[in-house]
């Protein structure tokens, strides 16, 4: 999806709403957060986001009382809403479905199954948040899929260098410092230290194999990605 998706998290549990931003982190998206029913309509009313995650219980009223309210209303009726819950039993889920969620993930979840349901649920409903495939020379990264090929041939590539590639791709022709790419690529909750991010250069130029030369290593100063 497109970096200025925008996604509301409305849940009153900060451990929750922490691991939430940890789950989203990676797609760049523009996490807003409410804590009650009521603050998340002023904050939709304020601006419409692209997706809303809402859990079923909130101090002020259910999570299923805002839903409905948002399904009734012609200006909110179509924003796409994912349920967290902690309910499991298969009639919350039908009521949930019913009143009007278009998907419900069950506490406690997985990071990658967030963000994996929030992204196919914004390419069926918001096909337009799709994001274009990134290219460098022989190297194209899918977003959408997760993938990356070169020469036209899909690659294996962990997690943490598909990461880091995606995020130099974004930002090419531009020298970032090792403890920039920790920040920007792995963010504060990242237990890594700077000669970490050698290690996963050095795997990033093996995964890209005869592509690996787009990967540049600026002495003194750090990284960056370079056709020229």
């Amino acid at each position: 999806m497109a970096d200025n998706t925008s996604v509301l998290v409305v849940e009153d549990e900060p451990a929750i709403v922490e691991l939430v931003k940890y789950s989203l982190r990676e797609a760049g998206w523009d996490i807003r957060t409410a804590d009650t029913a009521n603050g998340a309509w002023d904050s939709i009313s304020h601006g419409k986001p692209d997706l809303v995650l809402l859990d079923w219980m909130l101090p002020d009223q259910s999570g299923l009382r805002l839903l409905s309210r948002l399904r009734a209303d012609r200006d909110f009726q179509e924003i796409p809403v994912i349920m967290l819950t902690a309910k499991s039993m298969e009639e919350d889920k039908l009521a949930g479905l019913n009143t009007g969620a278009d998907d419900y993930v069950t506490k406690p979840f997985s990071p990658r199954e967030l963000l994996a349901r929030s992204r196919a649920l914004l390419r069926r409903k918001s096909p337009h948040l799709s994001e274009a495939p990134l290219r460098a020379g022989s190297v194209v990264l899918d977003p959408n899929s997760c993938t990356v090929s070169v020469d036209n041939a899909q690659i294996e590539i962990g997690n943490a260098e598909y990461k880091l590639l995606k995020f130099m791709l974004a930002h090419r022709e531009r020298v970032f410092s090792r403890a920039q790419l920790l920040d920007k690529v792995w963010g504060d909750h990242a237990v890594i230290e700077e000669r970490t991010v050698d290690v996963h250069v050095l795997r990033l130029r093996k995964a890209l194999k005869s592509a690996d030369g787009l990967i540049r290593t600026v002495r003194s100063v750090g990284y960056m990605l370079s056709e020229k």
